[in-house]
C-alpha cells in the first residue's frame, strides 16, 4: 500500500491509541505496565494522558519479561485484568513466559503489542516479524488491528475473553496487536492534561473463613480426606470443617487454617494407606495439587474414588483428562464425600500433631538454618500477602509450616507452570496491586534468574516488599529428587552438581547495593526470626545463608522421625 492509497478518513496513530486506551479502561483495566519502544509510542502517549488525568496507573519497566510478570502480579492481587504494552519485534516474544503462566493459572493478562503497518510487513523492515498468534493456544483471543482502524470492537472482545465472559472458557491472557503508521508522536498542539487526583485501586482482602451448616446426619460415614491444592480457597476449609473431615492443604491453597488442617500431611499418607487399619476411602479435591509425589500417588490409587469440585471452568486441564469425578455443586460433593466419624478425624489430628512435633524436633537440632526451618518461620511471621517461589521454597512451607487457627496472609504462587522465572517481578506486581506489605520467599537460583526484577526506574513506585532469599549457592531441589541418588552413587562424577546443582558464588549483598535495595545476611533461625519481626518500609532483602549438601539426609531423618512418632500414636488408638 502506498501513501496515496491511504483512506483519508483513517485514524491517526495517536487517535487510535486514545480510543484503545479509553476502551481498555472502560472494560476494567486499571494498571498498565509499559516497556519503552518507538512503535508503541502512540499507546505510551495516550496512557500518559490517562495517567495524568488519574484514570489509570502506569508502571514502567525496561525488561519486557519483567513487565509481563509485573502485570501478572497486578492481576493476581487485584483480580482484575492488567495490561502490558510492548513495542514490536523480540519485545513481544519476551512476554511468552508470563503469558504461558497466565494461561495455565487463568489470569486476565492483556498483551498490547505494537506492530508495523501491513505495507511494511514481509519487507525486511526493522523489528518486523509475525506477531499475531505468536502465543498460539496460550491466549484466549488474539486480534490484529490494522493501522488507522477503530480498535474498540477488538478491545471489547479481548477483555470479554480475558475475564472469562465467554461460556465454558476460564479467564486468561489475550493479545491485542495494534499496528501504527507514522507519525508516532503527538501533534504540535497536543499536551498532557492538568494533573488530577490519582485514584487508589484497592485489592480485595482475603482469605476469609466461610461457614457451612454441619453435614446432614443422614450422610454415610466415610474415611474421606479433603485435599486443597493451589487456589482452592477457603471453601475447602469450610467443607472439611462442616463434614468432620481432615484437611490436607497446600500453602497456596489459601485454605491451610482451621481446626481440621493437618500440617505435614504428605508424610502421613502412608500411615493411612491401603494396608493400614484405617485406609483412606475417598478424596475430595479442591483446586490444583502441584507439590508432592505422595499426593499424586494417592490420586492415582484405583481403589480410592476421588471427586473434583469444579463450579467454573479451569485452565489447568482438559475435561476427561483426569480421573476425578468433576462436580459443580457442594450438595453433590457432600453426597460423594459423606461425613467423617469422630475417630477418623481424631486419628488424623493426633497423627498430624505428632508429625508436626517430630518435624520441629529434627529441625531444631540443626546448627544453621535449613530450608524447612526458614519456610516455617516465614509462614509464621507473614502478614498481608505472601508470595512463595517455586522449587524448594513452597515445599519447605508445605512440610514445616504449621496450619494457623484463622486465615493468615493471602498466599500467591506461580503454580500455573511452576517456573522460577519472573518471581521477583510477580511479587512486585502483587505488592503494588494489593497495597499492603508483602513477603516473598525464594531460593537463590530463583532470585538470580530474575535479578532484573529489582530494577525500578527513577520515580517509579517502590513496593513494601520483603524478599527472603534462601541462599545455598545452587539448586537444592534436584538433590531431593532421583538426581540425588545418581550423585551419591558417584557414577557421573561432578556432572550432577554442575548440570543440576549449578553452583555459584554471587555476592547478593553487592547485587542488592547495585539496585539500591537494603540487604541483611543471617545464618541462624534466631537471627531470621528477629529480622522477620522487624517492621520495614520499601524493599529489603534478608539473605539466609545455608548449606544444601546435607538436605537429602535431613529429609530422611524427618521422615524417619515422623514415621516413628505417628506409628506410636496410631498404635495407641
Amino acid at each position: 500500500m502506498s501513501a496515496g492509497d491511504l483512506n483519508a478518513e483513517e485514524l491517526s496513530a495517536l487517535d487510535a491509541a486514545r480510543i484503545a486506551v479509553a476502551a481498555l479502561l472502560l472494560e476494567g483495566v486499571r494498571y498498565v505496565v509499559v516497556a519503552p519502544g518507538s512503535r508503541s509510542a502512540p499507546m505510551a502517549y495516550a496512557l500518559a494522558e490517562a495517567d495524568a488525568a488519574g484514570r489509570v496507573e502506569l508502571l514502567v519497566r525496561i525488561d519486557e519479561r519483567d513487565a509481563g510478570f509485573t502485570a501478572l502480579g497486578l492481576a493476581l492481587a487485584t483480580g482484575a485484568p492488567a495490561a502490558v504494552l510492548t513495542t514490536s519485534g523480540t519485545a513481544v516474544g519476551n512476554l511468552l513466559p508470563a503469558v504461558m503462566e497466565a494461561n495455565h493459572a487463568a489470569v486476565p493478562l492483556v498483551v498490547v503489542s505494537a506492530d508495523r503497518p501491513e505495507e511494511l510487513r514481509g519487507t525486511g523492515a526493522n523489528q518486523t516479524t509475525v506477531q499475531l498468534d505468536l502465543f498460539g493456544e496460550h491466549v484466549r483471543f488474539a486480534a490484529d488491528v490494522p493501522a488507522g482502524s477503530d480498535p474498540r470492537r477488538a478491545v471489547e472482545t479481548a477483555l470479554s475473553a480475558a475475564t472469562g465472559a465467554f461460556e465454558d472458557t476460564p479467564p486468561g491472557p489475550v493479545q491485542l496487536n495494534l499496528a501504527f503508521r507514522d507519525p508516532l508522536v503527538p501533534a504540535p498542539g497536543d499536551r498532557l492534561p492538568p494533573e488530577s487526583g490519582r485514584r487508589v485501586y484497592r485489592a480485595p482482602r482475603g482469605p476469609l473463613a466461610l461457614d457451612f451448616p454441619p453435614a446432614s446426619p443422614g450422610l454415610p460415614e466415610r474415611r474421606t480426606v479433603v485435599l486443597a491444592g493451589h487456589d482452592a480457597g477457603p471453601v475447602a476449609e469450610a467443607f472439611a470443617r462442616a463434614h468432620g473431615l481432615p484437611l490436607l492443604a497446600e500453602p497456596s491453597s489459601n485454605a491451610r487454617f482451621g481446626p481440621n488442617a493437618v500440617g505435614p500431611y504428605r508424610i502421613l499418607l502412608d500411615a493411612f494407606g491401603p494396608e493400614t487399619a484405617q485406609p483412606i476411602e475417598r478424596v475430595v479435591l479442591f483446586g490444583r495439587p502441584t507439590l508432592s509425589r505422595p499426593v499424586s500417588a494417592l490420586l492415582a490409587r484405583a481403589a480410592v474414588p476421588s471427586a473434583l469440585y469444579q463450579p467454573v471452568p479451569v485452565a489447568w486441564y482438559e475435561p476427561g483428562r483426569r480421573t476425578e469425578l468433576p462436580l459443580d455443586n457442594l450438595g453433590d460433593l457432600a453426597e460423594f464425600a459423606g461425613r467423617g466419624s469422630a475417630a477418623w478425624l481424631d486419628a488424623w489430628l493426633l497423627a498430624g500433631a505428632a508429625a508436626q512435633h517430630a518435624v520441629d524436633q529434627v529441625l531444631s537440632g540443626s546448627a544453621a538454618a535449613t530450608g524447612p526451618e526458614v519456610g516455617a518461620l516465614v509462614w509464621e511471621h507473614s502478614r498481608g500477602q505472601l508470595v512463595l517461589g517455586s522449587s524448594n521454597g513452597i515445599r519447605d512451607v508445605d512440610l514445616a509450616g504449621a496450619p494457623t487457627p484463622e486465615p493468615g496472609a493471602v498466599v500467591f504462587a506461580n503454580r500455573g507452570l511452576s517456573g522460577i522465572d519472573g518471581t521477583l517481578a510477580t511479587a512486585t506486581g502483587i505488592a503494588l496491586g494489593g497495597r499492603q506489605e508483602t513477603t516473598v520467599l525464594l531460593g537463590d537460583v530463583t532470585f538470580l534468574h530474575d535479578a532484573g526484577g529489582l530494577l525500578l526506574g527513577a520515580g517509579e513506585e517502590e513496593p513494601a516488599l520483603r524478599i527472603v532469599v534462601l541462599n545455598d549457592a545452587g539448586g537444592a531441589i534436584f538433590g531431593l529428587l532421583e538426581h540425588g541418588t545418581v550423585e551419591a552413587a558417584g557414577r557421573y562424577g561432578t556432572a550432577v552438581e554442575r548440570l543440576f546443582g549449578t553452583p555459584h558464588s554471587v555476592d547478593l549483598a553487592a547485587l542488592a547495593a547495585a539496585y539500591g535495595v537494603a540487604h541483611r545476611a543471617v545464618s541462624t533461625t534466631a537471627e531470621l526470626a528477629a529480622a522477620l519481626a522487624e517492621p520495614w518500609q520499601g524493599r529489603s532483602i534478608i539473605e539466609v545463608r545455608t548449606e544444601r549438601h546435607g538436605l537429602r539426609e535431613l529429609h530422611q531423618r524427618v521422615r524417619a522421625a515422623v514415621g516413628a512418632a505417628v506409628a506410636g500414636v496410631l498404635a495407641a488408638e
